[in-house]
């Protein structure tokens, strides 16, 4: 059992600076028309996941969406500050975006270092950069200052609004560490 824990405790050290550099973040929110700025009265409601992958460089957009007054025009997210932002991603709406509709789903994986996934004026007002665009956008993300908006015929400023927050996911050593706890427990009951 002694060696059992020596072992654990070995790799636990090994793992865990890897999983503090976190490399997946993840934020959602819940679309209603209350969170728009000024306030839609709108039975439009849905929820929104928004996963990055620092290495990869990648923005996974999960979005679905019901009963909106109006048909969809475009949906995009903004950043950097409260109570509105200005548009962060794609211009005039994210690629593929279901227009025409007052329900539905949407699931994107846009590559954050190709200039189509960013609004030209958000890169040149961060450095001119896609990695300056990049960090302004995890700033705001962090900081409580990005939203997704679904806008629509009958709503061009955004029928409903997402606030986006941040979801922690636990680390490969917290994953590791709950497996080993179990394993142990395990072995100590079969020894009894």
């Amino acid at each position: 059992m002694r060696n059992l824990a020596a072992v654990a405790l070995t790799l636990l050290a090994i793992l865990t600076p890897g999983a503090a550099s976190a490399a997946i973040l993840s934020y959602t929110g819940v679309f209603s028309g209350a969170a728009e700025v000024p306030p839609v009265a709108t039975p439009g409601s849905g929820s929104a996941i928004v996963t990055i992958d620092t290495v990869a460089n990648t923005m996974r957009v999960e979005f679905d969406f019901t009963d909106l007054i109006a048909d969809t025009t475009v949906s995009h997210i903004h950043c950097c500050s409260a109570p509105t932002a200005g548009v962060a991603t794609g211009v005039p709406s994210f690629a593929g975006f279901p227009a025409g509709v007052n329900f539905g789903s949407y699931d994107r994986t846009f590559d954050l270092k190709d200039a189509a996934s960013w609004n030209p004026a958000f890169v040149a007002a961060n450095g001119g950069t896609l990695s300056g665009a990049i960090a302004a956008l995890l700033d705001g993300l962090k900081n409580g200052l990005a939203y997704a908006n679904i806008h629509t015929k009958d709503f061009p400023a955004g029928e409903i609004r997402a606030n986006l927050t941040f979801i922690p996911i636990p680390g490969a050593a917290v994953l590791f560490a709950a497996g080993l706890a179990a394993l142990m427990a395990r072995r100590r009951r079969v020894r009894r």
